[in-house]
């Protein structure tokens, strides 16, 4: 499951987490001070209470601090929270010039993200567009497309300047979905995103995160960038079966290393 609030990509302003689908988690974020609710499409209060601690508060009981940077990841490597204000992760390649966007009025159609492949995890999957409802509550793919990706359409295009969103759910009640795997990737893994203008982007991951719903780091993921800038999200932790929730997110985080098209 996924579970996030929406964000206006020209501000950045804090925003909270919310919602969740049963067996499948959506996370997207809104501004900071207009934090609008996620639901994944269960009907239930935007925001799960805990009924019990995660396996990463039991891995951070009696921290006086948490890691001041998110961590790299990788193979045995618990995932665990970074400090709240701890910026982005560095760059784990060196990083390209954005891809500026197309400003002309002979552009009609703008692009859009197609495709999302992620070698490490063996992930190949369509990439659709989620938005946010009346309510303000921001959609996931469809229970009934677990291989689908939902890229938060109000985000940065994939490999233009600023984090650029795409959730996916880590299972259904049917079985494993897309970001089933996505908390085994580490630093340096790549990234690929296909792009309805013929341009694919390729993203470097510089670090990886699990963290409490009930502390997203909305900054960290949602906040201006000075390159381009790629986050992915799904949920983990443990499952409150009741609630048809996780207590958690998985984060990774990726730089634009290399552009074609």
């Amino acid at each position: 499951m996924t579970e996030q609030k929406p964000l206006l990509t020209r501000a950045t302003p804090a925003l909270l987490i919310a919602g969740s689908l049963g067996g499948v988690g959506a996370i997207m974020v809104g501004l900071l001070s207009l934090a609008p609710a996620v639901d994944d499409g269960s009907v239930r209060a935007p925001v799960v209470a805990q009924e019990q601690p995660s396996t990463l508060e039991f891995q951070n009981a009696g921290a006086f601090e948490l890691p001041p940077s998110v961590g790299p990841g990788g193979k045995n490597v618990p995932l665990t929270p970074a400090r709240l204000d701890a910026p982005p992760p560095l760059a784990a390649a060196p990083v390209v010039a954005p891809i500026p966007p197309v400003k002309t009025q002979a552009a009609k159609v703008k692009a859009k993200p197609l495709r999302i492949r992620i070698p490490k995890i063996k992930v190949n999957a369509p990439v659709g567009a989620v938005t946010v409802s009346k309510t303000g509550v921001l959609g996931t793919p469809p229970l009934s497309k677990p291989n689908l990706t939902g890229w938060y359409r109000h985000s940065p295009l994939p490999g233009e300047l600023g984090p650029s969103v795409i959730n996916g759910h880590v299972n259904t009640r049917k079985g494993a979905a897309v970001f089933k795997r996505l908390s085994e990737l580490a630093k340096g893994d790549k990234i690929y995103v296909y792009r309805s203008d013929g341009k694919v982007t390729r993203f470097t991951v510089s670090g990886i995160e699990q963290v409490g719903k009930k502390t997203f780091p909305t900054a960290r993921v949602y906040g201006n960038t000075a390159n381009s800038q790629l986050r992915l999200i799904t949920c983990g932790g443990i499952y409150n079966k009741s609630a048809h929730s996780y207590t958690d997110n998985i984060i990774v985080y990726a730089t634009l290393s290399k552009k074609k098209g």
